[in-house]
């Protein structure tokens, strides 16, 4: 097994003095006195320690060097006891010929496992470093009892590990070795089997698998007589909080079952409030238990394990290292786009640390570097390209131990804090565009379609505090255009669009809107004035059909005015008369009526009599149907007497549609005619029914019989009086019945013989027939109206109650509706009969009374429960009902949540674009569909952190916008979008890149350093140290051909060298700068040439002296260092001498290029060249040029970087 270090360092903090650098990681040095004297020096190690690990009996040593004035002496000790120096167990030696200090162990025991320390000292200073040594024990020999179980039977041993007290907890005491790394190894994941059966000395690998499946499979089944599913076991974690955290999501049966927490076999108590004050606490949302510790101690190191009524479902190794921090985290401030750089010093190695910002875990990546030194000592945090989104509070966690500090990033310039927006302007209007500045005193300047402009008449531009706005009067067709804003190098930009939609004068529509009435057979006319940009569709609606030209139709459109004349108008052409405007720019509408008067159409039936005595007849009826558009002023009413032949005028009674007629006899029948009267005429007539003065009054109807009960011989009724006596008492009543299916209904009681009680019982009836009965009253008058029909009933002997229904479950659910179904209960002859309906009724969790969902009884084995409350809680069951009663209910196992099925979320554009370009000063946009439930939470961030309050996102359902109003090149970055529900979660990242055309480069310059080249240099454009991925174009002209052609492309650097310069030819030369949104204007250079002269030749003999032009090879330019993003092409040149000419060799990384098809080498006149087309990863490196004649070699290098 492997014997673990405790890791200590008491003197982290050093010893009182000067602080100095070791050359050496992980060395720390204290230096005694401020000045040294001259030749003296404090110690140091030139070599220290290297950490050990080795197995039990071999022999182990740690080797050092030190330096320092005087010799320094060297001691060591260890962080638990002291060392024991005797020949068998440790030695202390010291080489003079190889000047190393060792500590030798001939034959290491699991009890030397240890944190180290060498002290080299001097009286000026000390010198300290810390070295581990593990020890792995051979076989089992610390565990006997675990080795001899490696045989027993899998039964006792889970019956070692299940001994548990009568209410479910577990006996109290320790866990031996034993029990412990069973339950380890039930709850560890397949690929940490291996280390713990190192850790713990289990050498039968295979056994130990056995074993392991068949104890898993009994745990599972007993873990789910209590839990229907376990899942998202996150074994313990330390956050920087100084917290550590035990994840787990468990769906218990019973909501009610205890949840025990122990650590090595001993219970925890625990709160399930979260209070600074507990220790441990639970916290339990959904289905998520999360337990946590809190102030975090070396005792706290132990297994923990989480039972369910005495299962345990989960167990988690928890280890603390012996660590701290000898040097904490420190402020750290940054410019904006600048690194900034966290560091922080171990007491004792650790291979990694967790590192988190603003409480979120880090990881390396792009935006974020983490790095550890050789020694594990020493771990660096790099945030590259800091943004003010970044500032914030940065921790390092080390075991249990963490520290943290701010990080401060400055704005090292103005910027925007909101852009120009685009405008739509009207023609005649006010228009206005404004911007705000991060400074109140800077400056700026506007610019219209690329010129600028100033205050004049018409427009006006103004600076209050940081806003700064344009605007314009009164908008001409001339201000459309693109307006920029430029301040401090910052710019936006929107455009202003001129529209001229048609319109109405206020006035003229005011007076359009007036209604207009006219009469019958008259004409109307309908005129309004309109303006806007032609061409404008005009066209005409009554009552939203479109009018066209016809007999009695007349349309006339001219400039700026549209007319309407309608001719020969009816009562049926009434209506809402509407124009609508139409053009390019839009559309504009409006409203009048027409009132049409006529004749009003007769008065309405049926006729109300309101009361009919022998003394008095009173009616009412209904208004015409049409008025004709005019008030109602009288009714002409004439009246009748049945049997006579004349009709007596009973006068104008006024506009009120009733009547009471007091002139009447009793017994006799009148009948009666009225017409409507208006200022346009009187209507036809309505003639009525005749009119009885004193009828009889017979009695309501009663109410439904119910059946009270029923047997195979008889079936008991009753019901409630009629409502209306009649005016009379009642004296009894009529009881008819009807079999089912027929249409016929018999009498039940002899027409002679009335039931003088409010119920009955019928024994005509024949078993097993189904019957419904209805009942009429009787007063004086007579027997009244019969009610309405009972329910069906059987003729039989009572029903028993049903039993509870079957395979109750959930078959859908969404937020607002939960969809149910089941199988009838089971008919048992004499205890359960048939059931004949159901009942679904629920209880919300906050609860305890059941609300009932449907008020009768369903048939199907379905049902849909709608109008729940979102994410609400929700118990449901299910009863069912027939003839004898209702049955027992069965309820649902568990609550239900109203919420659809539990959905991982998905991103479901089929394509997805995952990089964009904007131009900066415009707006980016970026929309993604998903789906997900429950509904997700949707989380932005902007590389790893969160995005600025200048970026709006919009979410609805299944689609969030990411919008940037008004894009900077600070805006440049990744974007992730993090969909996340209690299912999981899902992330997508796009690069979106702001930039704009570039800026043209400083003065081209022309050199000659080698006949038949020149060297082509130019002042960077201001925008290269702003984007990465701005490049250069080169452009070449000669006086012979006097085009224009491109001779380089995709420059990263400033200088070009061109080839093939013939003298007496006149060049120029033009430098452009590109990026992803197009090339820059061009800067041209002077023009060059090489003058070709022509003398006249003249031979004069020198004397003839003997002259050697020979020289070994020499670079007169030599390589530089290149850095190329990835795919685009690489230049490398240099110049080289020698005489004899000297063999160029090309090498990467000291292999030859010469022959490789892959490069493209060239060497003219001593300029050498090669030319990698698409720059990959495998490319990088370092490239060498060796020339060689026979006089020597010379050699230079450089290095190739490519970047992503």
């Amino acid at each position: 097994m492997w014997k673990r270090s405790k890791v200590t360092d008491q003197t982290a903090a050093g010893q009182a003095g000067i602080k100095k650098k070791s050359k050496v990681p992980g060395v720390m040095i204290t230096q005694f006195i401020e000045e040294l004297p001259e030749g003296m020096s404090h110690p140091d190690f030139t070599r220290k320690p290297i950490a050990l690990t080795i197995q039990e009996g071999k022999f182990a040593v740690f080797k050092a060097k030190v330096v320092g004035t005087p010799t320094p002496t060297v001691t060591w000790s260890r962080a638990n006891g002291e060392i024991h120096f005797h020949p068998d167990m440790c030695q202390q030696k010291y080489d003079e010929a190889s000047q190393e200090h060792t500590i030798e162990f001939p034959k290491v025991t699991p009890e030397d496992a240890d944190t180290y320390k060498c002290f080299a000292a001097n009286q000026y200073g000390r010198a300290v470093c810390t070295v581990v040594l593990n020890v792995i024990a051979v076989g089992f020999s610390k565990s006997k009892e675990l080795k001899k179980t490696q045989g027993e039977d899998v039964t006792e041993l889970r019956k070692k590990l299940k001994k548990r007290n009568a209410d479910g907890t577990r006996e109290e005491k320790p866990m031996d070795a034993e029990e412990k790394v069973w339950e380890i190894l039930l709850s560890a994941d397949k690929k940490d089997y291996e280390q713990i059966c190192v850790e713990y000395g289990i050498t039968d690998f295979r056994g130990m698998l056995k074993k392991l499946n068949e104890m898993k499979k009994e745990r599972e089944e007993e873990i789910a007589e209590f839990v229907t599913q376990i899942s998202a076991l996150k074994h313990i974690e330390v956050n920087d909080s100084d917290c550590a955290t035990i994840e787990l999501d468990m769906d218990l049966k019973d909501p009610s079952s205890k949840v025990f927490l122990y650590k090595d076999g001993v219970m925890v108590p625990f709160t399930e409030e979260d209070g600074e004050e507990k220790k441990h606490s639970l916290k339990q949302v959904g289905k998520k238990y999360v337990f946590t510790i809190k102030k975090l101690g070396s005792n706290d190191a132990g297994l923990y394990s989480v039972d369910v009524e005495g299962v345990n479902v989960f167990s988690t190794d928890f280890k603390v290292p012996q660590v701290d921090f000898a040097v904490k985290l420190q402020e750290v401030k940054a410019e904006e786009r600048q690194d900034a750089l966290f560091q922080c010093v171990l007491t004792a190695p650790m291979s990694e640390i967790k590192w988190f910002g603003k409480s979120a875990p880090l990881s390396n990546g792009e935006k974020h570097e983490i790095t550890v030194s050789e020694d594990k000592l020493i771990h660096k945090l790099i945030v590259r390209d800091c943004m003010p989104l970044d500032a914030g509070i940065y921790a390092a966690v080390a075991g249990i131990k963490s520290c943290n500090a701010w990080l401060v990033v400055e704005d090292p310039g103005v910027h925007f804090h909101a852009g120009l927006s685009d405008c739509k302007a009207i023609v005649g209007e006010a228009a206005e565009l404004e911007c705000k500045l991060s400074s109140e005193d800077c400056q700026g300047i506007w610019y219209k379609d690329g010129n600028e402009i100033q205050s004049s008449e018409g427009i006006t531009i103004s600076k209050e505090g940081s806003f700064h706005k344009l605007k314009i009067h009164k908008v001409t067709e001339e201000f459309a255009g693109t307006y920029k804003f430029e301040a401090d190098g910052r710019k936006t930009e929107a455009l202003i669009v001129v529209e001229d939609p048609p319109r109405f004068d206020t006035e003229e529509l005011e007076a359009f809107k007036t209604p207009v009435t006219v009469k019958k057979g008259h004409k109307a006319v309908f005129k309004v004035p309109f303006i806007g940009r032609d061409p404008i569709k005009v066209q005409w609606y009554l009552d939203g059909e479109e009018l066209t030209e016809e007999a009695n139709v007349k349309l006339d459109t001219s400039e700026g005015c549209s007319r309407l004349l309608l001719t020969k108008l009816q009562r049926k052409d009434s209506g809402e008369i509407k124009i609508k405007l139409k053009n390019e720019f839009g559309t504009v509408e409006a409203f009048s009526q027409l009132v049409v008067l006529d004749k009003p159409t007769p008065p309405m039936g049926p006729l109300e009599i309101v009361e009919a005595s022998s003394s008095v007849i009173e009616f009412k009826w209904r208004p015409p149907k049409d008025s004709g558009g005019c008030k109602i002023n009288n009714y002409i009413l004439e009246r009748q007497q049945v049997g006579r032949n004349t009709w007596k005028k009973v006068g104008p009674i006024g506009p009120e549609a009733q009547y009471r007629d007091s002139d009447v006899d009793h017994g006799r029948r009148y009948c009666y005619r009225m017409r409507v009267e208006t200022e346009m005429g009187t209507s036809e007539l309505m003639e009525t029914e005749d009119i009885q003065a004193g009828t009889k009054a017979y009695p309501g109807p009663p109410s439904a019989p119910k059946v009270v009960s029923a047997f195979k011989d008889c079936i008991n009724l009753s019901w409630s009086p009629p409502a209306d006596t009649g005016g009379t008492s009642i004296l009894g009543y009529n009881l008819e019945k009807r079999k089912k299916g027929s249409n016929l209904w018999g009498p039940v009681n002899p027409p002679e013989e009335m039931i003088r009680a409010k119920g009955f019982g019928v024994k005509d009836v024949v078993e097993g027939m189904e019957y419904e009965f209805r009942v009429s009253a009787i007063n004086n008058s007579g027997a009244g109206e019969f009610s309405m029909p009972s329910e069906f009933v059987f003729a039989r002997d009572p029903k028993k109650p049903p039993g509870k229904v079957i395979d109750f479950k959930v078959t859908d659910s969404t937020y607002t509706t939960l969809s149910l179904s089941w199988t009838k209960p089971k008919d048992i002859e004499g205890v359960e009969d048939e059931a004949k309906g159901y009942f679904v009724e629920i209880r919300p969790a906050e609860n305890t009374e059941w609300d009932r969902c449907n008020s009768n009884a369903i048939t199907m084995t379905t049902y849909t429960v709608k109008g729940l409350k979102s994410m609400a809680m929700y118990w449901v069951r299910v009863i069912a009902t027939n003839d004898g009663g209702e049955g027992e209910s069965q309820e649902l196992d568990n609550y239900i949540l109203a919420m659809p099925p539990p959905v991982r979320p998905r991103f479901t554009d089929a394509k997805i674009k995952s990089f964009m370009v904007v131009r900066a000063g415009n707006s980016a946009r970026f929309n993604i569909n998903f789906e997900a439930s429950p509904w997700p939470d949707i989380i932005w961030q902007k590389d790893g952190g969160p995005v600025s309050k200048k970026v709006t996102i919009s979410n609805t359902e299944g689609t969030s916008q990411l919008l940037i109003p008004s894009s900077e090149r600070s805006d440049t970055g990744i974007y992730s979008i993090i969909v996340k529900n209690i299912v999981g979660q899902e992330t997508f990242s796009i690069e979106i890149r702001v930039t704009d055309e570039p800026k043209p480069p400083g003065p081209v310059e022309i050199d000659e350093n080698v006949p038949g080249t020149v060297t082509v240099s130019w002042t960077p454009s201001p925008d290269e140290k702003r984007d990465d991925r701005l490049h250069y174009m080169v452009t070449k002209r000669d006086s012979n051909k006097r085009q224009w052609h491109t001779v380089a492309d995709h420059i990263f650097n400033n200088r070009f060298t061109a080839c093939n310069i013939m003298p007496g030819r006149e060049y120029q030369f033009r430098v452009y700068a590109k990026n992803d949104m197009g090339s820059s204007k061009p800067c041209e250079s002077t023009k060059w040439m090489i003058s070709s002269k022509k003398e006249k030749f003249v031979l004069n003999m020198p004397e003839t002296k003997a002259c050697n032009l020979q020289c070994p090879p020499k670079f007169l330019v030599p390589l530089k260092m290149h850095t190329a993003p990835q795919g685009y092409e690489c230049y490398m040149s240099c110049a080289i001498k020698g005489d004899p000419t000297p063999h160029v060799t090309w090498l990467r990384n000291n292999i030859s290029l010469n022959t490789n098809t892959n490069y493209f080498i060239s060497n003219t006149c001593g300029v050498c060249s090669l030319l990698i087309l698409r720059v990959g990863p495998k490319d990088t490196g370092e490239y060498k040029v060796t020339a060689e004649n026979s006089l020597g070699r010379a050699e230079c290098s450089t290095k190739l970087t490519v970047r992503e």
